[in-house]
């Protein structure tokens, strides 16, 4: 699956200020987790669409490797603290958290607005 570009979320304008951008790796265990872990992710790239203060997301799926990515950008940190707690995202973190094999996170604040893949690579690094 190729990545899903940069979209910007509902009614987001691009900032003013620093944004703060979240990055995660996801990694799971076995592969018939592959499948139902897109379709959440999916549901979260919703979520996060329609979510208030979010400005954009982006997400990265490597199914043969069992592996995921995602970038979001945000206007504050309670913004993606509020996001976190919002169903359906917080039953799906539930859900998986016993068949990752991996999970990184890390936020930082971009070089530039849109985030770019190439930076939160090596922020993940």
């Amino acid at each position: 699956m190729p990545t899903l570009p940069w979209t910007a979320a509902d009614g987001a304008a691009t900032p003013d200020g620093a944004a703060l951008v979240m990055a995660s790796r996801f990694r799971l265990r076995r592969f018939r987790h592959v499948l139902p872990f897109l379709r959440d992710a999916m549901k979260v790239r919703t979520l996060v669409r329609r979510s208030d203060g979010a400005l954009g997301v982006s997400l990265v799926a490597r199914p043969f490797r069992r592996e995921f990515e995602t970038l979001s950008a945000w206007r504050d940190r309670e913004s993606l603290d509020a996001m976190v707690r919002t169903e359906p995202h917080r039953s799906i973190m539930g859900r998986y958290h016993a068949v990752m094999a991996d999970a990184t996170f890390t936020s930082y604040t971009p070089a530039a607005y849109p985030p770019t893949w190439s930076e939160a690579e090596r922020e993940l690094a």
